[in-house]
């Protein structure tokens, strides 16, 4: 009779036993692919679990150099500094691919603009810094671009590294003084 209620017991154990979890942390524009691919997994792999905190690249790789959680998620990779602090060897796997867009607001313009790769290298670049510069306007040959000195560019950053994805948006020097942006490698 013990030894039937021992083996109904751990019967009941080994599902609880098996359950695997990992807990993770980090980026959040890869949030919505991560929460499909893990709620995916899990209905394939009931006896694994994995949690995915969306706080940000900066917190994704606090809590890996810290050692909370099991992975991290950044926009870019961590630098050679951060890579020294880690208490295991860390392994960097792309997962998601975004896309940067320009985002301008040119009064009196409508039209959605059409930027080809090379302008908007020279945007980017601080060498085009005119509207109706000939790399723009000859893919915009029916819009009124203007004729003044009006573009340059900024780089907005949260808390990922300068080597992660980024938001750059053209502005209007009207607004304020901006450089160019610098490439980060």
């Amino acid at each position: 009779m013990i030894r039937r209620i021992a083996l109904l017991c751990l019967a009941l154990c080994l599902p609880a036993c098996a359950q695997t979890t990992l807990n993770g942390a980090g980026a959040t524009f890869p949030y919505p692919m991560y929460s499909k691919w893990f709620s995916e997994y899990h209905k394939a792999h009931p006896d694994v679990e994995i949690n995915y905190q969306s706080i940000g690249s900066g917190g994704g790789i606090r809590q890996v150099l810290a050692g909370t959680v099991d992975f991290g998620a950044s926009d870019g990779p961590m630098t050679d500094e951060q890579l020294a602090q880690a208490k295991t060897k860390i392994l960097h796997v792309p997962t998601v691919l975004g896309a940067d867009v320009p985002a301008y607001n040119i009064p009196g313009v409508t039209a959605e603009l059409k930027f080809t790769p090379e302008a908007l290298a020279g945007i980017f670049l601080g060498k085009i810094t005119n509207w109706n510069d000939k790399a723009i306007a000859s893919a915009n040959p029916d819009v009124k671009l203007l004729t003044i000195r009006s573009l340059s560019s900024i780089v907005l950053t949260g808390a990922a590294p300068p080597t992660s994805g980024r938001t750059i948006c053209p502005r209007s020097a009207r607004s304020g003084r901006a450089k160019p942006a610098k490439a980060h490698r």
